[in-house]
């Protein structure tokens, strides 16, 4: 594992406006409509680059989670637009249960995934995948079985998480791929297994496990972040996550992994802050904006797009559209 002791570089607590970033811009497809259907017509718009032996990668979540992605919508893009697809999985690095590949098929049962194959994909081992111009890693540990699929699509419950501040394609990929035992370890500590690691060190780790995993698959990728029941807490929370005071706003996808947790950011900044500010306050206090800062110098994809209203005949739409007449979570 590649170490630098240098003080990692500031600035993950601070959200940088869209004036003021530089670049070309990415498609970023925007539906308000939370349900099985609006996820299958969505997935149509960016699922051209996927082929062969697809992998699903979603978080199924801690037993009983509220706040997972609804089952029947990721059964409807199974059956119907995906016959073969396979979700993929990660033990978790934490106590609890998912620790072990027997806890964690208890949990998948508990929790529903029954309908569709589910690949705990690290259940035989790890291997390593390169990380190319990490600071941190030279390379990560993710699940054996990764390598086994030709293609990837990255399907996120978007919402906040107690370490990375919030929980988007990203960290789907940048924690769920890597394996239990020892990727997740080198995203959290040190070689010497200090847990010592400040907030932009961990984002940057997390970023490089994400950017083995995307130049493993290339082009051959695709993300959907869904917006709905952002808890503050991640989904590895389970019946212990925060409660919901975030309105749910629609689902946004990209073939730009930055362009699309960018977008979603985006959205969530524009809302009231009466409506974002427990979401607001967590990506700031962890210094969250760095995994967008970073996956721009790792050239991961864009911080600038084009949000593509499909609702509304392709027409490009402003953020300030994206936030129309919320309806605060639970009424």
């Amino acid at each position: 594992m590649a170490m630098n002791n240098a003080a990692p570089t500031l600035g993950g607590e601070k959200y940088i406006p869209y004036e003021e970033r530089t670049g070309t811009e990415s498609t970023v497809y925007f539906t308000r409509d939370l349900s099985a259907a609006g996820l299958a017509k969505i997935y149509n718009r960016i699922k051209e680059v996927l082929e062969g032996k697809i992998a699903v990668k979603l978080h199924t979540g801690e037993k009983n989670g509220p706040n997972i992605i609804p089952r029947d919508w990721v059964k409807n893009l199974l059956d119907n637009e995906l016959p073969g697809g396979t979700i993929i999985e990660t033990n978790a690095y934490y106590e609890g249960d998912r620790t072990t590949t027997e806890q964690h098929r208890e949990t998948l049962k508990v929790n529903g995934w029954t309908f569709a194959p589910v690949d705990i994909i690290d259940s035989d081992g790890a291997v390593m995948l390169p990380v190319n111009g990490g600071k941190w890693l030279d390379e990560i540990s993710v699940g054996k079985n990764l390598k086994s699929y030709e293609s990837l699509l990255v399907l996120t419950h978007f919402k906040g998480h107690v370490v990375a501040g919030f929980g988007g394609s990203n960290k789907n990929i940048g924690i769920g791929c890597a394996d239990g035992k020892i990727g997740k370890g080198m995203i959290h500590s040190r070689s010497d297994h200090s847990f010592d690691i400040e907030e932009e060190e961990f984002m940057e780790r997390m970023t490089e496990s994400t950017k083995g995993v995307v130049d493993f698959f290339g082009k051959k990728i695709a993300y959907i972040n869904v917006m709905r029941n952002m808890s503050v807490s991640c989904d590895c929370e389970g019946v212990n996550a925060a409660p919901v005071v975030t309105p749910n706003v629609g689902i946004c996808a990209s073939l730009d992994i930055l362009a699309l947790d960018q977008a979603c950011v985006d959205i969530v900044y524009a809302m009231t802050e009466k409506e974002n500010h427990a979401l607001v306050e967590r990506m700031e206090s962890r210094h969250g904006h760095r995994q967008l800062s970073y996956m721009k110098e790792l050239g991961m994809g864009s911080n600038r797009y084009t949000l593509i209203d499909i609702d509304n005949g392709d027409k490009v739409m402003q953020l300030s559209d994206a936030v129309k007449n919320l309806v605060p979570f639970g009424e």
